[in-house]
């Protein structure tokens, strides 16, 4: 699965390069009769998840405050970015990151993170996402026509994209040993299940917005390195697969095989009896998760580009070319 998604990443961007790409011209590469610069790269850098497992103390939020660094993984990927001007950049990147959650390593210092941290519930998950957006260059825009390049140049972006996602949760036997399981097939809030018709079976591959800002640095004519905030907005609160309520356990021997049934029985409810000592088990209807907020994810990326194609239509070139010393015949 992991092959045959990078392999249509590649495809997809390699179908952008065919499609939008001219080199007719030896000297220039051209869009639609038009010279662009082309930038081609790749980043990396540690990613977050932003969902209902996990988080600190207090009460569950969106951003930053929830963020557990002992569970961040590294993000790698690639982009190509086309400039019709030095202020407008179309860009098309794919990329591969992993998040994960656990209610366990919740500190306890108050109720609210108490209920969470008693749910008891873990997930991980590898993330493959391609995506186009636009990138807008504020200080080269109002500075546009003039032939000075700073050296530094802050950017905002934002676009459209798809990623794949497919939940594990663990099970610990008796000596603390944990097997992981895929926690789509097992519908463990009763996804499809007719006793829960609002309860509809989630999509594996969904849309995202990315959006972000950066700031890119000029190390010479060709290379560049940027530091850029990624984050990626997403319309399913299933990244994690937890979002509304606990069911009967019952109905998993209805819709599941009996091995599959005695899985999700233990996986959907690992309870423990922090706040309520003696409980291992909630009750069918009782708040599983928070479908109010969508799950999130963003990265801290560092980026480095090497434009491609002559130089010739570069400002720093073109700055080059007229202060260079007259010739004499």
């Amino acid at each position: 699965m992991k092959q045959h998604y990078l392999h249509y990443v590649a495809v997809w961007i390699s179908a952008a390069l065919v499609c939008f790409i001219n080199p007719s011209k030896a000297q220039h590469i051209t869009v639609g009769g038009q010279s662009m610069r082309i930038e081609a790269g790749i980043n990396f850098g540690p990613t977050f998840f932003l969902g209902d497992l996990g988080g600190n103390r207090g009460v569950g939020t969106t951003f930053i405050k929830d963020v557990n660094l002992e569970l961040t993984k590294l993000m790698k990927g690639g982009f190509v970015v086309f400039y019709p001007t030095d202020w407008l950049g179309f860009r098309v990147a794919g990329q591969y990151t992993h998040v994960a959650g656990r209610d366990d390593i919740i500190s306890t210092k108050g109720e609210d993170e108490l209920w969470r941290k008693q749910r008891n519930l873990d997930f991980k998950s590898d993330m493959w996402e391609a995506y186009a957006a636009i990138e807008f260059y504020p200080t080269l825009f109002l500075n546009r026509g003039s032939d000075e390049v700073p050296r530094y140049q802050p950017y905002g972006f934002i676009g459209g994209g798809i990623f794949k996602f497919d939940p594990m949760g663990s099970i610990a036997d008796s000596r603390g040993i944990k097997t992981w399981h895929r926690l789509h097939p097992l519908r463990t809030e009763g996804q499809g299940m007719a006793e829960y018709p609002e309860k509809k079976p989630y999509k594996l591959t969904q849309f995202n917005i990315p959006m972000g800002a950066g700031v890119k640095i000029l190390l010479t004519e060709r290379m560049n390195t940027s530091f850029e905030l990624l984050y990626r907005k997403t319309f399913t609160d299933y990244i994690d697969d937890v979002s509304t309520s606990y069911i009967d356990p019952d109905m998993f021997d209805v819709y599941l095989n009996p091995q599959q049934a005695l899985i999700a029985r233990q996986i959907h409810d690992k309870t423990m009896g922090i706040i309520t000592p003696g409980i291992n088990r909630y009750e069918p209807g009782t708040q599983r998760g928070n479908s109010k907020n969508m799950d999130a994810y963003f990265s801290f990326l560092i980026k480095f580009g090497f434009k491609l194609g002559p130089l010739e239509n570069s400002p720093g070139y073109r700055e080059r070319r007229q202060t260079r010393c007259p010739h004499f015949y």
